[in-house]
């Protein structure tokens, strides 16, 4: 089977909501990316064969093929280049990674991107529902009301579950979530973040600048601070300060052949060492990265001893937490640059961003395998091998 290489990968930096990426269509967010892609791995942009985008809320400006859109704003590829939009949650455009990687392994295809968009400033999460049902065009669908009544599915409460379920409490949730802004500063600072970041062109009440720094990130956290943030329950654990942040993003990975080494004379950063999706309990859902994780480790045959790096998106922060506790992993080698808590979750473009954060972590570090995990709603989750080459 033909192995699958990454080349490139790339992000923008996060945006908050209504903040500096606010004013950025989504289609030219993402065309920035899959441009800067091309533009820093040398790949001729007529030998790209597929485009796949995950994007989460595909309504409003993220409707009508939101990855097509991108290909036809990007400056370098040509209108000849196919695209798709997937979902598949928060995992999205790491599921569009794997995907990209199964379409290589297979020899049916050479050269993919695999990248991600969500402007949550622009299309608010579960705008692709609220404003259907505000027209009352939402009808409750038999079969999970049925199966578990009485039970109200959110991924909110999910969290909160994980909270109760591994004996979490609100100060371990605080100091985590302190500790993603701490490294999220440090990475910031010693500029670990300058290779994958797309600057992207916005106007400001100052006139035109360059976005290039997460911008959810608390430069003066305070364990204290975040300790004095709200619940967001009365009875929960969570609050907004450990929770991920809403955020804009776009990120793009390229995923070529041996062959496309050679013929275009590549350097590949990584090679995909193992790709697993799973599936579990719907109601507590983002628990599943644990269980998902154990059998990606048993199919690659490594044990997460062998991992050096782990990216585990922080949704909530009972999230890598339990996962930390169930895998009995090196708190050391998690999130070592700061995750979503600080840096923001694109819905359907973290996985992507989390595989570009992934992949010059291992080459900064001079590590060799790393592992990214992805919950996601209805209780799936994605796991991705790699090996830094």
């Amino acid at each position: 089977m033909t192995t699958a290489y990454i080349v490139e990968a790339v992000r923008t930096a996060g945006g908050k909501r209504g903040g500096r990426l606010g004013g950025v269509h989504p289609v030219d967010l993402l065309a920035r990316s899959l441009d800067a892609l091309v533009e820093r791995s040398g790949i001729d942009p007529t030998a790209v064969e597929d485009v796949i985008t995950g994007c989460v809320s595909q309504a409003g400006e993220q409707a009508m093929q939101v990855g097509r859109m991108g290909v036809l704003a990007s400056k370098l590829l040509p209108q000849s280049t196919p695209a798709v939009t997937i979902d598949r949650q928060c995992g999205s455009s790491q599921q569009a990674v794997q995907f990209a990687a199964q379409a290589v392994m297979s020899g049916t295809m050479d050269v993919v991107i695999a990248s991600g968009v969500e402007s949550m400033t622009r299309v608010p999460m579960g705008s692709n529902v609220l404003l259907h049902a505000k027209e009352g065009l939402v009808h409750k669908a038999a079969g999970l009301e049925e199966k578990f009544p009485g039970i109200n599915f959110s991924q909110f409460m999910g969290a909160e579950m994980i909270v109760k379920k591994h004996g979490l409490t609100k100060d371990d949730l605080d100091r985590f979530a302190y500790a993603s802004h701490q490294k999220a500063i440090a990475a910031t600072t010693a500029g670990a973040f300058d290779r994958e970041i797309v600057p992207v062109a916005i106007e400001t009440a100052e006139g035109s600048a360059l976005h290039t720094v997460d911008e959810g990130i608390r430069f003066d956290a305070s364990l204290e601070s975040i300790a004095g943030v709200k619940l967001l329950s009365p009875d929960g654990a969570h609050t907004a300060a450990s929770s991920s942040q809403i955020c804009d993003g776009s990120s793009a990975v390229l995923v070529v052949s041996e062959a496309a080494l050679k013929r275009y004379n590549l350097t590949p950063l990584a090679r995909i060492h193992n790709f697993t999706v799973t599936a579990g309990d719907p109601v507590i859902m983002l628990e599943e990265p644990l269980f998902a994780t154990d059998r990606a480790l048993q199919r690659a045959g490594l044990k997460m001893a062998d991992i050096d790096l782990y990216e585990v998106n922080e949704a909530f922060a009972a999230v890598p937490i339990a996962w930390l506790k169930h895998t009995g992993a090196d708190p050391e080698k998690l999130n070592v640059h700061g995750g979503a808590i600080a840096l923001g979750h694109p819905l359907g473009a973290s996985g992507a961003k989390l595989m570009a954060t992934l992949v010059h972590a291992l080459h900064r570090h001079g590590k060799k395998y790393g592992l990214q995990t992805m919950c996601e709603g209805g209780g799936v989750a994605n796991v991705t091998i790699i090996e830094r080459l």
